[in-house]
């Protein structure tokens, strides 16, 4: 059947496929679903994003992070507090940065927690992310 075109799902906001597509036996496929995803902002795509925030493949983990916080759907706060404890900096850094895009005032301890981090990229991701949750209080 060949690799799933992403880009052309992309482009006709097919979104079932894309969902299909983050189980794609290609790893290479699976995190540009994910961040297809993000750019339609669908929030069909909201659990399965979920799904692959627990993936074991790092770029995996990123793509459904940064798209979570593109979609900005508070469904996801609770399990993007958990990835606050990936193992990976790089997805660290785009859990911290989806929950700021997100704006939930749940994220706000946890982000605190993060300020001591010992990656310093994702200190700095928790600090804007933590101004970005103040700013939409106000």
């Amino acid at each position: 059947m060949g690799k799933p075109n992403v880009e052309k799902m992309e482009a006709k906001k097919n979104v079932e496929g894309l969902i299909k597509a983050l189980k794609d036996e290609d790893s290479g496929v699976r995190p540009r679903a994910a961040v297809a995803l993000g750019h339609i902002r669908d929030a069909r795509a909201v659990e399965p994003l979920i799904q692959a925030l627990k993936n074991k493949n790092r770029d995996i983990r990123e793509g459904a992070a940064w798209a979570l916080g593109h979609i900005r759907d508070a469904r996801a706060v609770e399990s993007l507090i958990q990835a606050l404890k990936d193992k990976n900096g790089g997805v660290r850094v785009d859990v911290a940065k989806a929950l700021g895009e997100i704006g939930d005032a749940r994220a706000v301890s946890p982000l605190l927690q993060v300020l001591k981090d010992e990656d310093r990229y994702v200190r700095k991701s928790a600090k804007a992310a933590l101004k970005k949750i103040e700013g939409k209080k106000s």
